[in-house]
């Protein structure tokens, strides 16, 4: 896979040469080349940015110098191959375990990453005419610039190519992996010493019986997710639970409602 970056901070995403991604660089896995935006201006203070239209505050990045990196780094690649251009923005659509795999089957990625109040719209609308683009939220909050978010996916989506993780089968079990774990966060995970300050570790883990340690994990699955994320629960697919999981979910205080989901059980009212 290729990746481009374009910013105006090339040291942030520094961290692209450590850990999983820089050793998938290394190894020739993920082809990724960071460009800096001010290099497509033509002015000695290289401008980036100007005042809105229409007034109010902040900048905004101008489309101009956004084009002309963005023509480039189409020129420098393969002719016969669509770059998806992300854009990672608060008013994009969630970031997901299904978008960063749907990524990761992409050959080449291109981000752009803003800074200020954001890029000039145009950008964006001239390029979804060329290219897929893909507007995306890592979470509902505002940072000072997209180059973080740059990390987060990038991370998501190189760790799901082939070859990347030490074992392929890694990242089945993850939380909103998909299949059986599409709607559950993944449960507690434990390693030697058996007992730590006291503690032991549950026993069914050491019992060798495989049947009995799948159904704790995904027992954990779910109470994890009743306790941190119930509306995965309200949204999971019916058709996917088994009998071991409805009677889980009816302990946990779930029951199922006429249009099949699940909502939290009303409590009896006490006389």
């Amino acid at each position: 896979m290729r990746l481009d970056v374009v910013t105006i901070f090339p040291e942030y995403l520094e961290p692209l040469n450590v850990s999983l991604v820089g050793k998938a660089r290394v190894n020739g896995l993920l082809d990724v080349r960071v460009h800096d935006l001010r290099q497509w201006t033509h002015d000695r203070h290289n401008t980036v940015d100007d005042s809105p239209y229409g007034g109010g505050p902040g900048m905004v990045m101008k489309p101009d110098p956004w084009g002309e990196a963005l023509d480039a780094v189409r020129a420098d690649g393969d002719p016969g191959i669509a770059p998806v251009l992300v854009v990672p923005t608060p008013s994009g659509r969630p970031f997901t375990q299904e978008l960063a795999v749907e990524l990761s089957g992409r050959p080449w990625l291109v981000f752009a990453p803003a800074r200020y109040e954001g890029i000039d719209r145009r950008v964006i609308d001239a390029y979804a005419e060329q290219w897929e683009v893909h507007e995306v939220s890592i979470g509902d909050y505002v940072l000072a610039g997209g180059e973080a978010a740059v990390l987060v996916i990038t991370e998501a989506v190189a760790r799901l190519l082939p070859g990347v993780l030490g074992n392929a089968e890694s990242h089945r079990d993850d939380s909103f992996a998909p299949g059986a774990m599409a709607d559950l966060l993944e449960g507690p995970v434990y390693t030697k010493p058996p007992v730590w300050r006291d503690r032991d570790i549950p026993e069914v883990l050491v019992s060798g019986h495989h049947g009995r340690i799948a159904r704790w994990r995904r027992d954990q699955a779910f109470r994890r997710t009743d306790a941190h994320r119930p509306d995965l629960i309200e949204r999971c697919d019916p058709a996917a639970l088994d009998k071991y999981d409805r009677a889980l979910l009816a302990e946990l205080g779930w029951e199922q409602r006429p249009d099949g989901r699940f909502g939290r059980a009303a409590r009896a009212v006490e006389e």
